[in-house]
């Protein structure tokens, strides 16, 4: 186990949170992972870290993944201007992570709270919910409801959309 998946699981385990491991070769996309998904029975979801046009606000977009992100309608429902992808640099400053693994568990990194949750409103239905335990080399499924138990004690903020 790695150093990013051990320091999810263990802030899984203090808020008593299950969780289902599954190993997999890297995928670095959602297109990727699908086909080591494939027997896992939960949503699978998407996760893009956008940024705003001048760059003072960053946003963690969760979707469904077979979805597409209108980002002009994204922005629109959030109250925000143009949204473009984040750099590997910021991506790496605001949530620890590299590219490919883009995952909401990246949130234990942001100490300041300054990332903005988005989630695809739809996502509200799920009983379970897939991420990367902040390496793409493994997924982890939850509950959705302890996916918003997690989001809520790491305490960025969370607005909901319809994608």
């Amino acid at each position: 186990m790695t150093a990013e998946e051990q320091a999810v699981v263990e802030r899984l385990g203090e808020l008593g949170i299950a969780y289902e491991r599954h190993e997999h070769p890297a995928a670095a996309t959602v297109e990727e992972a699908e086909r080591h998904w494939a027997g896992i029975d939960a949503t699978h979801c998407k996760n893009l870290f956008l940024r705003n046009q001048k760059g003072t606000r960053h946003y963690l977009v969760i979707l469904i993944a077979r979805k597409k992100a209108g980002l002009r309608a994204v922005a629109e429902q959030i109250g925000d201007g143009k949204l473009s992808f984040g750099s590997p640099a910021r991506l790496i400053t605001h949530l620890g992570l590299t590219p490919g693994s883009v995952s909401p568990f990246g949130l234990i990194h942001d100490r300041d709270h300054s990332v903005r949750v988005v989630l695809d409103r739809d996502l509200k239905a799920a009983s379970r919910v897939l991420f990367h335990p902040n390496i793409n080399t493994v997924t982890l499924t939850i509950s959705f409801p302890d996916f918003q138990k997690f989001l809520d004690v790491v305490g960025n903020a969370v607005q909901y959309v319809t994608v």
